[in-house]
């Protein structure tokens, strides 16, 4: 009667708990960090070859999800030197005094088209409030998420006088694919 009872309170206590977690391990040849906006008009797209990130995400137990992202600010390339030069120089990202920018959120909500990471991104010095909405598609262990949202680059002090003919806004178009770590 006693071992009966104990093992109904082990049974109990163990629903109680609340869902573990998940780590994602993120598969770098899969996934890519880019970017699009316009210059004189004309569109003109980069990527950041250099990224980390971390991810805790489960979407049954969004309480304990947290997401890192840090970008090495000088890997970014458009393939066009001159636009490249602007984009590094100390007006642009200016990774000489900048080496990273980076994205954090501890709070990840459900939507009606997918998911929304609130957190604060960091570039330049200046942390701005931030809102990634995201989808995400998990199956055999396999994470496939797709974000695409603008940002106003001078939020962050990016651009100088002469950057007079660039967007005001960049779109990033972040592709991440992860397997869930054992």
């Amino acid at each position: 009667m006693l071992r009966t009872a104990l093992l109904a309170l082990a049974g109990s206590a163990a629903l109680s708990l609340p869902a573990s977690a998940q780590d994602w391990t993120v598969d770098h040849d899969a996934s890519s960090l880019g970017f699009e906006t316009t210059v004189s008009g004309g569109a003109v797209s980069g990527a950041f070859e250099t990224w980390t990130a971390t991810i805790t995400l489960d979407p049954d137990n969004l309480d304990a999800a947290r997401i890192e992202a840090s970008v090495s600010t000088a890997s970014g390339a458009t393939g066009n030197r001159q636009m490249d030069d602007s984009m590094l120089s100390n007006a642009g990202l200016n990774p000489t005094d900048y080496e990273t920018a980076r994205f954090v959120s501890e709070d990840v909500r459900a939507t009606e088209t997918g998911y929304e990471a609130h957190g604060v991104m960091t570039m330049r010095g200046v942390e701005q409030e931030m809102v990634m909405p995201f989808t995400l598609e998990i199956s055999d262990g396999r994470a496939i998420a797709d974000s695409r949202f603008t940002i106003a680059r001078a939020d962050f002090g990016v651009g100088g006088s002469s950057w007079g003919s660039a967007a005001a806004e960049v779109t990033l178009v972040i592709h991440v694919e992860a397997d869930a770590a054992e």
